[in-house]
């Protein structure tokens, strides 16, 4: 194989010394793995074989157990309220919530049993909703119950739009529990509401709100909902504190499936989540602090699970992503990403740190995506034990060039990425797919023990600096 079909050198290699390249050839199938690493001294000292492991050993055995003993699940004072009746269920609930609350808080209790609830519920402090084993919501699909508009995240636009289906804004010490299910009936309405004949679907308004990030449009004039298709999530916190989300089930959500926002100290653990209509993210961590997420199992249309920060240049001054601990996950997804950062992640994503985490089919294995309009940057991420099954295009993506470019020129940060313990059976495109852009390359990057059995493309790498294979 000719070496300068396999890795197309960036421009900023002859602007830092002498370099030596090292191609270790290891062909399964069509797979070639490749090494390069830098002879110049200043990498050397900072980045190298040594360092690199050293940093991420540092990172699981030092820095994740700093950042659990910062997460800690909400205590709730035991006084329960049940409910039982299945008339004006929506209302009965809420008032639950409302009075609860005012008291200092508990446990509002659904009974098992089949409800519809025609309307959001939205969670206030010191407040578990505890979905009883065999109790199953089901969320009404007329839009109108979901007025008047809340404030939300729209893929990384913050804007005014239908209330998601479970809801809370600004509250603190707030958990959904329970083996029950929550289904947001997407199949039945929602899912139409990405492409309708009537020229105002999803598509058109997307195309507005982003015009309102990019012109920094007041936050109070960006108001959706009512004569717009933009999907609610099925449950969405925003600047919340103090969260769990433990062992419920959800399926057939609208759009994100969980999507906290702004959020610190939060838990995502037992969940079970299904499938539910096109963009039905399974876990979107979008801003937040403190998080983990752990022993869930993931069928999506879309990522199962993928980090955000915000869109474009509406998010540059807003709260970035850090301490992010993902673990014992299993995941599959039709079209989506096994794992993902971005693209939405434009006021940083960073101490990001997932391990035992099981793929059995996605597009991509693990694709970290942005373009020259989301700036920000990725940085200090380490992936640990991670087996993908079945690839149906590339296998281990860090790009710069995602689609939806707008036309900027904030090329994002990516550096300091750890990968080791990788395992891919099946890739039906590239094995690899690294690519920078002109304006800044993608450094630092360590593969350890990254395998792929077989794969039908060559790999694509462009724009890459400090990269260690071994």
């Amino acid at each position: 194989m000719d070496f300068k079909t396999l890795f197309q050198l960036p421009n900023s290699f002859a602007l830092v010394g002498t370099f030596t390249y090292h191609l270790k050839a290891k062909c399964v199938g069509a797979i070639v793995l490749f090494s390069i690493i830098s002879t110049n001294t200043l990498s050397q000292k900072f980045f190298n074989t040594k360092a690199a492991a050293n940093q991420y050993e540092f990172a699981f055995n030092k820095e994740v157990p700093k950042i659990l003993k910062k997460i800690k699940p909400p205590i709730f004072l035991d006084k329960i309220v049940t409910i039982t009746d299945t008339l004006n269920f929506k209302a009965k609930v809420q008032d639950a919530i409302n009075k609860l609350s005012a008291n200092g808080g508990g446990i509002v209790v659904i009974n098992e049993g089949n409800y519809l609830c025609n309307g959001p519920i939205h969670l206030k402090n010191n407040i578990n909703l505890h979905i009883s084993k065999n109790a199953i919501i089901k969320f009404g699909i007329n839009p109108n119950d979901y007025l008047p508009v809340v404030k939300v995240r729209w893929e990384g636009t913050v804007c005014y739009n239908y209330s998601p289906l479970i809801y809370a804004y600004q509250q603190k010490n707030i958990a959904i529990t329970g083996q029950g299910v929550l289904d947001g009936q997407a199949n039945k309405f929602w899912y139409a509401w990405k492409k309708q004949p009537d020229g105002n679907d999803q598509e058109k308004t997307k195309k507005i709100i982003r015009d309102y990030g990019r012109d920094m449009v007041e936050e109070e004039k960006r108001i959706f909902g009512d004569g717009f298709k933009l999907r609610p999530s099925l449950i969405e916190l925003y600047e919340c504190e103090n969260i769990l989300i433990d062992s419920i089930t959800l399926q057939e959500s609208p759009f994100w499936t969980t999507h906290p926002v702004f959020c610190k100290n939060t838990t995502i653990q037992n969940i079970t989540i299904k499938h539910g209509t096109t963009n039905d993210d399974g876990i979107d961590p979008d801003g937040c602090q403190n998080m983990l997420i752990q022993n869930c199992k993931i069928d999506t249309d879309d990522d199962p699970i993928s980090i955000k920060a915000g869109r474009d240049n509406d998010a540059w001054q807003r709260m970035a992503t850090k301490n992010i601990i993902i673990k014992n996950i299993r995941a599959s997804s039709k079209v989506g990403n096994g794992f993902c950062i971005g693209s939405e992640m434009s006021a940083g994503v960073q101490r990001v740190y997932v391990q035992d985490y099981y793929i059995t089919k996605a597009d991509n294995g693990i694709n970290i995506k942005s373009n020259l309009d989301r700036g920000g940057f990725v940085k200090n991420i380490y992936l640990k034990n991670m087996q993908i099954d079945t690839c149906t295009r590339n296998g281990i993506m860090l790009q710069k060039d995602y689609h939806s470019y707008r036309g900027g020129n904030s090329p994002s940060t990516y550096n300091n990425i750890f990968l080791s313990n990788v395992s891919i059976r099946f890739v039906a495109k590239k094995g690899l797919r690294i690519v920078g852009v002109k304006e800044k390359s993608i450094d630092r990057v360590w593969f350890n023990k990254v395998t792929i059995k077989t794969q039908h493309q060559e790999n694509e790498t462009n724009y890459l600096q400090n990269f260690i294979q071994q």
